[in-house]
């Protein structure tokens, strides 16, 4: 998966002759408090270098992880077309680029990011290329959500991993009240990743939400660590992502969690793809979570006709 060209663009132009050495010193430190899941007070990019090297190498994973997740949530619920987004944690715009991609009839965007380093970026990048109204707010995302204006889908990727545990249970209610139709959150696809969307996904389902994607059901996880549900896109890299990464691969794959819970139910259940499919010779086998609330392996052969037709085009994410 690529950047939209005309956000790749954007992005090439913002890091036109930036120093490779200083580039690849501000992505190894933004690596460094991401994989250390930080939480000292500080915004990851509270800095322009800071910024620039997410662009360089954190947005194209995000932007597919967003991606695949909007997929799955439209897929569960085809009759959504959202008027307006909410995205909470906004970086530089990464989720409302996604958004505009599936749905380019959204007419308004709030964006709700600390940093004004990244607010100023996300402004450039957008300016002249995304249609809805966006209003770029400044605020806090465990604190400022009191005034915000509801919106059809409410957004929050890559951000709980950031915020102290205690503080998340209600930043979550907030954006569940604002939340008019749908909320999708992504968060990295570690184990700790997959543990904070199963406390959020609890969470919704007391509330009365409606489970859309990833889950087939709104029963407990069957799944038992050491596995862990998570997902997996391949994502194109830069000359200058390779680069500012020191990577030989013109590609990295990103692992990513979701949950997208909806106030309105969707509109069938089908098996999910949780693992990458076991393909032989007139075979596959995937692992598939399922509607009644378990999860296991299932041989399908030629024998199966049609059914073995379909998953052999399966991929891990994809809904049977």
């Amino acid at each position: 998966m690529e950047l939209p060209a005309a956000l790749r663009q954007a992005v090439d132009r913002i890091l036109e002759k930036m120093p490779l050495p200083e580039l690849k010193q501000a992505a190894k430190t933004l690596s460094d408090r991401y994989r250390a899941e930080l939480r000292d007070g500080r915004l990851h990019m509270a800095q322009d270098m800071a910024v620039k090297a997410y662009l360089a190498t954190r947005m194209p994973a995000t932007y597919a992880a967003v991606r695949a997740s909007l997929d799955a949530l439209a897929e569960a619920r085809p009759d959504f077309a959202p008027a307006s987004l909410l995205d909470v944690g906004a970086g530089p715009g990464t989720v409302l680029w996604a958004t505009s991609q599936i749905w380019p009839e959204l007419e308004r965007a709030t964006l709700l990011e600390a940093s004004a380093a990244v607010r100023k970026v996300g402004e450039a990048l957008a300016s002249d290329a995304i249609a809805a109204r966006t209003v770029w707010q400044a605020g806090d995302v465990t604190i400022d959500l009191a005034g915000l204006q509801p919106a059809d889908l409410v957004t929050c990727a890559y951000v709980l991993d950031e915020i102290v545990p205690a503080s998340l249970p209600k930043m979550v209610d907030r954006m569940w009240q604002l939340t008019t139709d749908t909320l999708l959150i992504v968060e990295p696809g570690t184990p700790a990743g997959w543990q904070r969307i199963l406390a959020v996904r609890a969470q919704l389902i007391e509330a009365g939400a409606h489970v859309l994607a990833p889950c087939p059901h709104e029963a407990p996880c069957p799944l038992s660590p050491p596995d862990w549900c998570h997902f997996s896109r391949r994502v194109a890299r830069s000359r200058l992502h390779r680069l500012a990464k020191d990577g030989d691969v013109p590609w990295e794959d990103e692992k990513f969690i979701y949950v997208a819970a909806s106030r309105r139910p969707a509109a069938s259940h089908a098996a999910r793809v949780i693992a990458p499919p076991k393909a032989g010779s007139g075979k596959v086998t995937l692992k598939l979570c399922q509607p009644n609330g378990s999860a296991g392996e299932r041989l399908l052969t030629k024998r199966d006709g049609e059914a073995f037709k379909v998953a052999r085009r399966l991929d891990w994410g994809d809904a049977l």
